[in-house]
C-alpha cells in the first residue's frame, strides 16, 4: 500500500465503500465483520485510530500489538474461508494509525464465525440476504442458476417438438448420412428421434445426460430451453415490451404494448423480435421505388443483443427482460450486472464469462447464437450507434441502448 495515498484518504475526511475509519475496535467479532464486508464486496482499507470525520486520534503501541494479533487470528481462524489482509502502521501528525488493506475476495462468499456474510453498503455494512449470497457463489464460479433443479417440473413439462428440433440441429444434421428435413424429423416418435441422433438412451436418461434434468426434475436450463410453459414455474422469466410515444419513460402515452411474452427461450426471442420489428421504420436503400426497405437498425444487431439478454442474464434475479422503444432509441435491459472480472470495454472486444454454461452450450441449436463472446462485437460491427452504459454498485442490470438515427 502507498503511504501517501492512505494519508490523502484520511485528509479527505470521509468514508466510502472502500475506506472505513474506526476510532477503536473493542471486540474481535467487530473486526471480523468489517473484514468480511470488505472481502465480499470490492476490498478496501480499514483505518483504525481515526474518527469518522477523518480526525486522527492515534493508537498506543499496546493497542497496535493487540489489533495486529486480532487481525492474524481473524484472517486464519475466524473468517471462513481464510483471507490475508496486509497491515501497516502509519504516523500522521505524530500519531500512529493502523491500516488493514483487505483484498477483494477471490473465494466469495466469506463468513464470520457466526455464519454471517456481510457486504458493504456505502460507508456502512449490512447482512447479505440469501439471494445475494447465491449471486456471490455464482460470481465465484461455485454455482450456476441454469443448473438448479426446478421442483415440480418433470419431463412431462417438455415440449417434445422443440426438443426434437434441438436434437436435429445438435446431433442428427451433423452426422446423418440420410437426408431428412427438420419438419420430417419432428414427426418421428421420440424414441426414433433419439435413435437417429445417435442416442441409445431413453428420453429421461437423455435429459439427465445433457444436464437438462436430474432424472426426476428439470434443471432451469431444461425448462427454459424446452418447457411448454416455463412461466408456470418461474413467472418473472418473461420478456416485457413497450413502445413509447416520445423519448421519456415517464410519458403517459405509448404506440404499442403487449402483455409480458411467455414461453421457452425460442418463443420469447421470436415474440420480442416481432414486436421490435413492427415498431421500427423501414428505410429505402436502393434507388428503385419498388425496392423493399430495410430495418433502420440491422436485424443481426437486434438479434445479437436480444439473444444476449436471454442467454446471459442473471437467473438468480427474479425479474424479466425488458425491451423499451422510444422515438430516438431502443433499450434492451437484462437482469444482472456483468460479472465482476469483466468490463464494458473488454466485452466489446469479445471477452466473456459463462454465467449460464448449459444455456450457453445449447442455445445455439435453437437461437441465432454463436457464443464465444462474439455477440456484442458482432452487433456493434453491424451498427455503430450502440451504447453500453456503466452501472453503479446498486444497479443489478445490464443495458444496451441502440440509438435510432432515422
Amino acid at each position: 500500500m502507498e503511504v501517501l495515498e492512505i494519508i490523502k484518504l484520511i485528509e479527505r475526511g470521509f468514508e466510502t465503500s472502500s475506506v472505513q475509519f474506526k476510532r477503536r475496535i473493542d471486540h474481535i467479532n467487530q473486526l471480523s465483520q468489517e473484514i468480511v464486508a470488505f472481502a465480499n464486496t470490492r476490498g478496501g482499507y480499514l483505518i483504525i485510530g481515526v474518527e469518522d470525520n477523518g480526525e486522527v486520534i492515534g493508537l498506543s503501541a499496546a493497542e497496535i500489538r493487540k489489533l495486529n494479533q486480532w487481525i492474524a487470528n481473524v484472517s486464519t481462524e475466524i473468517i471462513r474461508p481464510p483471507i490475508s489482509p496486509l497491515t501497516e502502521v502509519i504516523n500522521i501528525q505524530g500519531k500512529n494509525v493502523l491500516v488493514a488493506e483487505v483484498p477483494k475476495g477471490a473465494n466469495i462468499p466469506y463468513y464470520t464465525n457466526e455464519g454471517i456474510a456481510f457486504v458493504k453498503k456505502g460507508s456502512d455494512k449490512r447482512i447479505a440476504p440469501p439471494e445475494e449470497i447465491l449471486r456471490m457463489f455464482q460470481r465465484a464460479g461455485k454455482l450456476y442458476a441454469d443448473e438448479g433443479i426446478v421442483g415440480n417440473a418433470s419431463a412431462s413439462c417438455i415440449d417434445e417438438q422443440i426438443f426434437k428440433e434441438f436434437l436435429y440441429h445438435k446431433f442428427y444434421q451433423r452426422s446423418a448420412r440420410e437426408a431428412m428435413s427438420v419438419r420430417e424429423f419432428k414427426k418421428l416418435r421420440m424414441e426414433e428421434a433419439l435413435e437417429k441422433s445417435g442416442t441409445q438412451a431413453s428420453f429421461n436418461t437423455a435429459l439427465k445426460n445433457m444436464a437438462f434434468s436430474d432424472g426426476n426434475h428439470l434443471t432451469l436450463a431444461g425448462l427454459l430451453l424446452f418447457g411448454k410453459n416455463p412461466q408456470q414455474h418461474r413467472p418473472m422469466f418473461a420478456v416485457q415490451c413497450i413502445s413509447y410515444a416520445g423519448n421519456d419513460i415517464s410519458g403517459t402515452s405509448f404506440r404499442d404494448s403487449a402483455p409480458p411474452f411467455e414461453g421457452n427461450l425460442k418463443m420469447l426471442f421470436e415474440q420480442a423480435m416481432a414486436f421490435v420489428k413492427r415498431n421500427l421504420k423501414l428505410v429505402q436503400v436502393e434507388k428503385s421505388f419498388n425496392s423493399l426497405g430495410e430495418l433502420e437498425i440491422p436485424q443481426i444487431t437486434l438479434e445479437e443483443l436480444l439473444v444476449n439478454a436471454l442467454v446471459h442474464r442473471d437467473y438468480f434475479i427474479n425479474a424479466s427482460v425488458k425491451v423499451m422503444m422510444f422515438d430516438n432509441r431502443v433499450e434492451i435491459i437484462s437482469p444482472g450486472k456483468i460479472p465482476n472480472s469483466l468490463t464494458i470495454e473488454n466485452i466489446t472486444h469479445g471477452q466473456s464469462i459463462s454465467r449460464n454454461p448449459v444455456l450457453c452450450q445449447n442455445a445455439q441449436f435453437l437461437l441465432p447464437y454463436k457464443g464465444m463472446g462474439s455477440g456484442i462485437p458482432r452487433a456493434i460491427a453491424n451498427y455503430k450507434h450502440i451504447e453500453l452504459p456503466k452501472t453503479n454498485e446498486t444497479e443489478e442490470q445490464f443495458k444496451a441502448i441502440i440509438h435510432r438515427t432515422v
